[in-house]
């Protein structure tokens, strides 16, 4: 076991990217089928208990996360994507960068980040008299993108290769900084907007995913 956290621009990991058989179902398994019966509990559990806020916290990463992997795959298309699963690794490849268990957990991720937040959600550290400070949600988003960011460390450290890093220059830093801080900051601020400006951020997101899902897929694209 060991943390990797650059990529190495080797050819063994640029045939490992070349070798992904994307939306195949030659490892498929009943996990597949667990693993979205849990979700699904999880989302209508919230939807019960009228969670909006948890809910919208959910689908706003969610929604982030697939336009970050629809782009990747696009990416992938041309070139080499920034971030890879491996054949090896899972059950069900849906995009280049992403399998049907990381997307799953990443469905979970926001609401997740939501509730460890405080009671007080307009509570800020350091603050002086009142005044100034950090706000709790910003902190917890960086918080826990740290978290993912470095245990993409060591899935990309596995045997398995369960993430695949191809460039260089990408790895921790950027996955933390680029990625996944704007997925938390979703998830952390979005339920608190006007609902007008909440539900416009997340029909955006969700029909511009529907969107170039619908246009790339068929292109043969992604």
């Amino acid at each position: 076991m060991s943390f990797v956290f650059w990529g190495d621009g080797s050819q063994a990991s640029m045939n490992l990217v070349d070798s992904i058989r994307v939306r195949s179902t030659e490892n498929f398994n009943w996990t597949f089928i667990f693993i979205l019966a849990v979700v699904f509990y999880v989302y209508w559990s919230e939807f019960n208990k009228k969670n909006t806020e948890v809910l919208c916290a959910g689908l706003a990463l969610y929604g982030v996360h697939w336009l970050y992997e629809i782009c990747n795959a696009v990416i992938g298309h041309f070139a080499y994507p920034l971030w890879s699963v491996s054949n090896e690794s899972t059950t069900f490849i849906l995009l280049v960068g992403v399998c049907w268990e990381l997307s799953m957990m990443f469905s979970l991720a926001g609401m997740i980040s939501f509730k460890m937040l405080p009671h007080d959600r307009t509570k800020r550290y350091f603050a002086k008299n009142g005044k100034g400070g950090v706000s709790c949600k910003l902190v917890g988003a960086i918080e826990m993108a740290l978290l993912f960011a470095l245990f993409e460390s060591f899935l990309a450290g596995t045997s398995n290769h369960s993430f695949i890093w191809v460039y260089k220059w990408w790895g921790v830093l950027p996955v933390f900084i680029t990625t996944y801080i704007p997925f938390f900051l979703a998830s952390n601020y979005v339920p608190d907007m006007e609902p007008k400006k909440r539900k416009t951020f997340l029909i955006t997101v969700w029909g511009l995913v529907a969107l170039l899902l619908v246009i790339l897929i068929p292109a043969g694209i992604i």
